[in-house]
């Protein structure tokens, strides 16, 4: 699954390598119309039926045209990209609450009726992405700061697209569409979490220490 917008604002907010987040997110972005169904199919496609082919064009009419329609206007109307930059911030903080909304209430019955059973699935998802990643960035010798951003971007997923396509895909699951709807609204809040833990606790004790290392070394 793509990697979630939300990911590359909680990277700011916790002081992480912004770029490597960017990237991260605009590749698996790219890789997820091939990616996602392929998977798909590997995990369930022998058990329910679905349309791979469908959900790779669910998939660029998501995120890939969006894309490419920005990328369009930053080319052709470059003068009205600039000044639009200004506000671009608040209208994706708007958005996102607006997709978050949209996708819980679309999935407000099923919600209701779920059990509490998805809603810890969907905590454990979340935590021990955010969790594997930065151990497995340290692991592998990345950065204090890169740490961050693998680890925000391994726990954030597009849920809001994750949704939309059990809703289109898996229409005879109706409850296909709880985890992503319960996750959209918890990734952002345990996000903001995580980047104040980072902020006010983590980042004064580990990142300048990691500095101080990577002078010496240099030196």
């Amino acid at each position: 699954m793509t990697s979630s917008t939300s990911s590359n604002v909680i990277t700011f907010m916790s002081k992480g390598d912004l770029a490597l987040s960017v990237t991260m997110t605009s590749v698996s972005t790219l890789l997820s119309p091939i990616l996602t169904p392929l998977i798909t199919y590997q995990l369930i496609g022998q058990k329910i039926a679905f349309d791979p082919l469908g959900m790779f064009w669910s998939i660029i009419q998501i995120v890939i045209i969006p894309i490419c329609l920005g990328l369009a206007v930053k080319a052709l109307l470059p003068k009205l990209a600039e000044q639009a930059t200004d506000y671009l911030p608040a209208v994706s903080a708007i958005a996102i609450s607006l997709i978050i909304a949209g996708v819980i209430a679309v999935s407000r019955d099923n919600i209701v009726k779920t059990s509490g059973i998805i809603l810890l699935v969907v905590i454990c998802h979340n935590c021990l992405g955010y969790l594997l990643g930065f151990i497995l960035a340290r692991i592998t010798g990345m950065s204090w700061k890169k740490a961050i951003a693998l680890s925000v971007e391994v726990g954030m997923q597009n849920s809001g697209l994750a949704t939309g396509l059990a809703k289109t895909h898996f229409t005879s699951m109706p409850m296909a569409t709880v985890p992503g709807a319960i996750f959209s609204a918890w990734h952002n809040i345990s996000g903001a979490l995580l980047a104040w833990i980072f902020v006010n606790f983590l980042n004064p004790k580990y990142a300048p220490a990691e500095e101080e290392e990577s002078v010496s070394s240099q030196a």
